[in-house]
């Protein structure tokens, strides 16, 4: 055993499981790669500020949760605890919303990483795959996302979640809700953490999830009564436009996610398997976030869904993903003649698209049968001098046991059709 140990709140991606992450992200991306997103991969630290100015100041992720440091020379950085802030400063950076072709569409997969207390489904190191549609302010993209994200899930076999959906109004309307919200909270008894949160985003406690902060929140205002027409309008129309595609969601007002900068349209996806930690994913439409971070105004949209929790999702519906085979053919030698020539097939079959393996430590044929099974090969290639003095390799069927012999020259073209 090392020394050493994967920190706190972290883990290791290690094969069989590695290759049902491997697949959950495919299956999240494939919509996404179908619908005009292209990708896009940003640093895995950025300036402290986009962070603090983005995010929001008052949320548990900037206050409590983000690794941030300083570096020799002086620069506050953060690990980037969300991935939305990065891919807006990236397209403003690179000057992607003038190139006269908005929405700017991009997906994005990677690890992020937030300072909590680790429990199943949460983790101090996550991986995500997310999209965002910068530049224009359309209910149809709020429903495409949505779409997206529900068709992917689907994919995988999941059936058991739920999406949740609201409005957060925008800067005509919210304000004055804000003020409501505000006179309610005042009155109530609360931490003085939580009091310090009322001045700043009210919002947030209505996503308190203390069972003493929400039987004070009965008879709380509540958005819907101060959402502006136009905000109405949109809302209605993502409603009806998810209800058209045959996407079931479940309208919650109480819905405010976790960043403050989230306008209108916001959404949750839950999986009521994992218990406390039932959010798989969510986000929502975000048109203030680029001026805040120095940008023009872009409205825009997007989410994030949680590779890791979506797995655990997985495993508490009992699916099991069918994942390709690693390796559909396994090369053992019998002796030094064959090593050398079974190690030049198996390179040719590699280069012929076709995944190989070969007994590498000089093992005995029982001991290397014993790795072509661990393998997974749907074929094994045996050879010993004999079989090459007869221009021979021998091909076995490990699913039926089946050998025949293979003429050496033609290999290559007779495990390909075999496989296909």
């Amino acid at each position: 055993m090392s020394t050493f140990q994967a920190p706190k709140g972290t883990y290791d991606l290690i094969p069989p499981k590695s290759g049902v992450t491997l697949a959950v992200r495919e299956a999240i991306a494939a919509p996404l790669k179908n619908s005009g997103y292209g990708y896009i991969e940003t640093p895995g630290f950025e300036n402290v500020e986009l962070f603090s100015r983005g995010v929001g100041e008052s949320t548990d992720i900037v206050s409590k949760e983000m690794y941030a440091f300083e570096t020799k020379g002086g620069t506050k950085l953060a690990l980037r605890p969300e991935g939305t802030a990065s891919v807006l400063r990236a397209a403003l950076q690179a000057n992607l919303h003038k190139l006269g072709n908005l929405p700017v569409k991009l997906w994005y997969s990677g690890s992020y990483y937030r300072y909590e207390r680790p429990q199943a489904g949460r983790y101090r190191h996550f991986s995500q795959v997310g999209a965002e549609a910068i530049g224009a302010e359309d209910p149809a993209l709020d429903a495409e996302l949505i779409i997206l994200a529900d068709q992917a899930y689907r994919s995988l076999g999941l059936r058991q979640f739920r999406i949740l959906l609201n409005s957060l109004g925008d800067k005509e309307c919210r304000p004055v809700y804000r003020d409501a919200l505000q006179g309610f909270l005042r009155a109530l008894e609360l931490d003085e953490d939580t009091r310090r949160r009322i001045e700043i985003n009210p919002l947030r406690i209505l996503d308190d999830k203390r069972d003493a902060v929400q039987k004070q929140l009965a008879g709380a205002p509540m958005l819907r009564d101060y959402l502006c027409d136009a905000c109405k309008a949109y809302h209605e129309e993502v409603r009806e436009l998810l209800t058209a595609a045959g996407v079931t969601y479940e309208d919650d007002e109480k819905l405010v996610r976790g960043l403050d900068y989230y306008t209108r349209t916001t959404f949750e996806f839950v999986h009521d398997g994992l218990g406390s930690q039932s959010a798989v994913g969510g986000g929502g439409r975000y048109d203030g976030l680029s001026e805040m971070i120095g940008g023009p105004a872009l409205p825009s949209v997007g989410w994030a869904l949680g590779v890791d929790r979506t797995v655990l999702a997985l495993e508490a519906e009992g699916i099991e993903l069918e994942l390709p085979a690693t390796t559909s053919v396994f090369a053992v030698p019998l002796g030094e003649e064959a090593r050398r020539v079974l190690f030049a097939l198996v390179t040719e079959l590699r280069r012929a698209g076709v995944a190989a393996d070969f007994s590498y430590g000089g093992k005995g044929l029982k001991g290397a049968m014993k790795s072509a099974n661990r393998s997974g090969a749907r074929y094994t290639l045996v050879a010993g001098e004999r079989d090459l003095a007869e221009g021979v390799v021998q091909l076995k069927d490990m699913e039926s046991g089946e050998q025949t012999p293979v003429a050496l020259v033609d290999a290559v073209n007779a495990i390909r059709e075999r496989l296909a």
